[in-house]
């Protein structure tokens, strides 16, 4: 059927400068550039551009530009030219608009709205390039006290706990949805630093199993890849039971993205779609799923935190309550920014809350019923720099899982359309001639670099503060004032406006 849509993006083609050299035809996998041989010209197709600006980035000459098209309709507040982009595609498919990676709506960003205290006089400032300054952060149940024995021995048994160099973890993003590539330069660059990536609902790959040290593992609804050999190779075990990009639906991974590779780490017949349920059908109570806590506890010899990732929704401080009685030990909290391979765009525009608000919720709640120290949290969805960070850890998070950092860090430049299966970066695609463009030496290094950075601008802004471990930071909320915020977001966040 014709399109009736117009393009999104203008191709802009200098000729004096284009050498013909077609670099731009072979990097694009969506074929929008060609070779004219009767013309002797390179040609496009702008109608089937992603925006990912590949071809720009390698054109030697620099002769493209790849830009929004300056098209529009007639201007009109209500109908947007995404609405109605949006239902002409729905015209002529009658098929469910699928996205990729997260919210894109104009949401308040509450980190925007959040400043942090400074040290002046009476609590003088650290200075972190002289003085020592801890970023050290463990994940697991926490005793409330500790006792010792009179040969100084510990008496008191603690839970098992994860040791994270930064409170920094790579989020879930599963082999299939991502490629091979991608998920060797997250698993190399997390050991090499001292954190954790995690594999995802989509199993762990036999060669990178060397990595499970630094694996959190997830059991999903669809229970794909997991064994008693893929739970005991990861050092924490998380069931997921939502994510912030689409909460209350299951994943899907299409067919055509299910290859030999990818068919026997989830062990599911190549070619076939990978539907994962909305619900985990043997959890429909927390009694429920405290039976799959503890039955997984004893599959791993109790040597394994459990973790528990829900989406952020208007009741995830009750149902974080819950978790924590059920048993987990880590809660992990995503935020309606966070990402996804593919979503409807229905779900992933309107559905969940800010993960800014839910973390509050959800700490504060912990807190007020003395059940705080009992399970970790894990903030997610929406990340974006390091003083996002400092801040979700002095509203209660004790580590947080960036996605959509990593994979810009490995190249990624957000276009959204990482469900096609085709991504010119060779990252969200199983295509192996697009895969093999990432370099795991180089995307590892690139990764190790982010999370150096951010760790240096934590400790700057730390000792601003006149802290000197992050631990002093967790859930200290009078390190923050808001500002531009109404009474009752204030009250949530529990912060106070700046200037009191």
């Amino acid at each position: 059927m014709k399109s009736y849509s117009l393009p999104d993006f203008l191709i802009e083609r200098d000729d004096s400068r284009c050498i013909r050299c077609r670099v731009c035809e072979r990097q694009c996998g969506w074929n929008v550039h060609s070779y004219d041989a009767e013309e002797d010209k390179m040609v496009h197709n702008e109608q089937d551009c992603a925006g990912c600006q590949r071809c720009a980035v390698f054109c030697p000459t620099k002769a493209l530009i790849v830009r929004p098209h300056p098209y529009g309709y007639r201007p009109n507040a209500n109908w947007t030219k995404d609405y109605l982009s949006d239902l002409k595609k729905q015209a002529e498919t009658g098929s469910i608009l699928l996205t990729g990676m997260g919210n894109d709506k104009s949401f308040p960003i509450y980190w925007d709205h959040l400043v942090l205290n400074a040290s002046q006089v009476t609590n003088p400032s650290i200075d972190p390039l002289r003085e020592p300054m801890e970023l050290r952060t463990y994940l697991g149940r926490k005793p409330d006290r500790i006792e010792v024995l009179e040969d100084g021995t510990l008496k008191t048994v603690l839970a098992p706990q994860i040791k994270l160099e930064t409170p920094i973890l790579f989020s879930a993003m599963s082999y299939g949805a991502i490629s091979f590539q991608a998920m060797e330069s997250l698993a190399r660059a997390a050991t090499e630093f001292g954190t954790m990536f995690n594999t995802g609902e989509g199993g762990l790959p036999r060669s990178l199993r060397k990595y499970g040290k630094n694996a959190v593992v997830q059991c999903a609804s669809g229970r794909f890849g997991v064994d008693l050999e893929y739970l005991n190779t990861g050092a924490v075990v998380e069931i997921k039971i939502g994510q912030g990009a689409k909460p209350g639906i299951g994943g899907h991974l299409p067919g055509k993205k299910v290859t030999d590779a990818i068919s026997e780490t989830r062990m599911i017949p190549a070619g076939t779609d990978a539907l994962s349920p909305a619900p985990h059908h043997d959890i429909y109570s927390i009694e429920d799923l405290s039976m799959l806590i503890h039955a997984l506890k004893e599959a791993t010899n109790y040597e394994k935190p459990i973790s528990v990732k829900i989406a952020a929704v208007h009741n995830a401080a009750a149902i974080a309550s819950g978790i924590v009685r059920a048993g987990a030990d880590i809660v992990a909290i995503d935020g309606l920014r966070g990402s996804t391979g593919a979503a409807p765009k229905s779900i992933r525009d309107n559905v969940g809350i800010p993960i800014e608000l839910a973390l509050a919720a959800v700490d504060t709640r912990l807190r007020q019923e003395g059940i705080r120290n009992q399970a970790s949290i894990i903030a997610a969805g929406g990340f974006r720099c390091s003083s996002d960070i400092v801040k979700a850890i002095a509203l209660g998070a004790d580590a947080v899982y960036i996605g959509t950092p990593a994979l810009i860090a490995m190249g990624c430049t957000v276009c959204q359309k990482c469900y096609s299966g085709i991504c010119n970066w060779g990252i969200c695609t199983t295509n192996p001639y697009l895969s093999k463009r990432l370099n795991p030496n180089i995307a590892s290094r690139r990764l190790t670099n982010l999370l150096n950075a951010w760790s240096h601008e934590m400790k700057e802004m730390l000792g601003g503060m006149g802290v000197n471990a992050i631990e002093s930071l967790r859930g200290n909320r009078l390190h923050l004032r808001g500002v531009g915020l109404q009474e009752w977001e204030l009250e949530v966040l529990g912060v106070r406006g700046a200037g009191r």
